[in-house]
């Protein structure tokens, strides 16, 4: 998990170093990022499933030494074509390994307050990898070369095989590979995934309103209703249906999704609002964002299971929704000549709201599915952050970009200009938060009792029993 989001974060600030040495365009050097990005929330959905059929320590391993050996490549790439290609591979592996992550933690730890502590464990690690990346992206190109950010990942896949080799259990899979291996259902997932993701990567380059956009995006729209209608009628389906009919399944995964891309905003515009308005260089960016990453790994490590056992995930879900509400008001806000301790700090510390929020939402996702199903309810958790994290970046950068360049036409300074172009993708941001805050507060509550139904049981200290341990 620390290897996967750092990866996704750490090439960002080499950019310009890569597309120095390498001789990319302007164009191709996005597709350091996409490569990455289509791959990696393309293959999620298929990978769990698999994973549940041929077994979650098998996909584990396959995936984190195709990740380890991708990283190898990219670090000794020299054209633009082996990058991508190696960054393509990387995806491919981080999609095997995080799918199944999530099921192979839900099936380990089956006592309600030791799984809440894993979870807490398993996001604190995810933000800690986003922190990470920012800040040795800057140190390892600055101190040695942009090479380096790959090959940090070597050690760490290395140490992850021989350990996962000794402490995961082995599993064969429930049913094998032939009683799920929809090879239609994952053709239309996989492509409508895939296609979807390019198009809303693409859109600050050809615009929401193109024919490129539009075209690709109702593809899109047409392969996914495929892939459902495919499911519904199948004999051994990839994705069963019925994981969608848990109201804690799907309303978790909605509210991941608008919080994951209404929180693009204050992972990447701040840091480009530190660099291009205040004067940051890479590495004080990452300094200065250093609070935010140690209150979010503080507050998922050592006390969102507490608070979670004892007042129950939604209304900690709806806790962290509320103080990062906070977090994107303050920056509707925030002036073209900050003060960092005055008006940038008390930003960075609201973000705790994120460690109360995501592991929150984690065991709500997780908990609506069925044991077999674990892999694929991790696989669709991880896809629907991936996709907010797509929408969030074409949605928000391209309303901050258009709005800047009005600004700037109406002859406003360029750092003003700036300044009201992230504003205004600040606000969006905080409207989506609105809209996950409403569902997780109406789609989240505990359904009413059914007459005659046996009471659910209660784990100590008051923490909710997860569907799959209900007897």
């Amino acid at each position: 998990m620390l290897m996967t989001i750092l990866d996704g974060s750490i090439v960002t600030v080499a950019m310009p170093a890569i597309q120095s040495d390498l001789g990319f365009t302007p164009v191709g050097l996005s597709w350091v990022v996409n490569a990455y990005l289509i791959a990696f929330g393309s293959l999620l959905l298929l990978a769990g499933r698999l994973g549940d059929l041929i077994g979650r320590k098998r996909m584990f391993l396959a995936g984190t030494g195709i990740f380890t050996a991708a990283s190898l490549l990219a670090g000794i790439a020299t054209s633009p074509g082996v990058l991508i290609a190696a960054r393509f591979l990387q995806g491919v592996g981080s999609a095997m390994s995080s799918a199944v992550g999530l099921g192979i933690l839900v099936t380990l730890f089956t006592v309600p307050r030791e799984r809440a502590r894993a979870i807490a464990v398993f996001s604190f690690t995810g933000a800690a990898g986003a922190s990470l990346g920012q800040v040795l992206g800057g140190v390892l190109t600055d101190a040695l070369a942009w090479n380096w950010i790959f090959f940090i990942n070597l050690p760490i896949g290395l140490a992850t095989l021989l350990v996962a080799l000794r402490a995961l259990p082995a599993d064969r899979g429930r049913l094998g590979l032939g009683a799920g291996a929809d090879v239609l259902g994952a053709l239309l997932v996989t492509g409508g995934l895939m296609t979807g993701i390019y198009a809303v990567v693409k859109i600050e380059e050809y615009g929401a309103g193109s024919a490129h956009t539009l075209g690709l995006g109702a593809l899109a729209v047409a392969l996914l209703a495929g892939f459902l209608v495919r499911q519904a009628k199948a004999e051994n389906p990839l994705m069963p249906l019925r994981i969608l009919r848990s109201r804690s399944v799907s309303g978790a995964n909605a509210v991941q999704m608008l919080m994951v891309a209404a929180l693009f905003s204050f992972q990447i515009l701040v840091a480009l609002y530190l660099q291009k308005v205040l004067g940051y260089g890479a590495a004080e960016t990452g300094l200065a964002m250093l609070p935010a990453a140690a209150v979010i790994g503080a507050v998922s490590l050592t006390v969102s299971a507490p608070l979670i056992a004892r007042f129950g995930e939604r209304n900690i879900l709806l806790t962290g929704l509320v103080l990062l509400l906070g977090v994107l008001g303050l920056l509707t806000r925030v002036p073209v000549h900050a003060s960092y301790v005055t008006d940038l700090l008390p930003v960075m510390l609201l973000a705790a709201g994120f460690g109360l929020a995501l592991p929150a939402l984690t065991s709500l996702a997780m908990s609506g599915a069925e044991e077999k199903d674990a892999g694929l309810a991790s696989g669709l958790f991880n896809t629907t952050q991936q996709i907010g994290m797509a929408l969030g970046i074409a949605v928000l950068s391209t309303l901050a970009a258009t709005r800047t360049e009005s600004l700037t036409a109406a002859g406003r300074p360029a750092a003003e200009a700036l300044t009201g172009g992230y504003h205004l993708a600040f606000a969006v941001g905080a409207g989506l938060l609105l809209v996950a805050l409403a569902i997780a507060f109406t789609v989240l509550r505990r359904p009413a009792a059914r007459p005659g139904a046996r009471p659910e049981p209660v784990a100590p200290e008051g923490a909710k029993v997860p569907a799959t341990m209900a007897p």
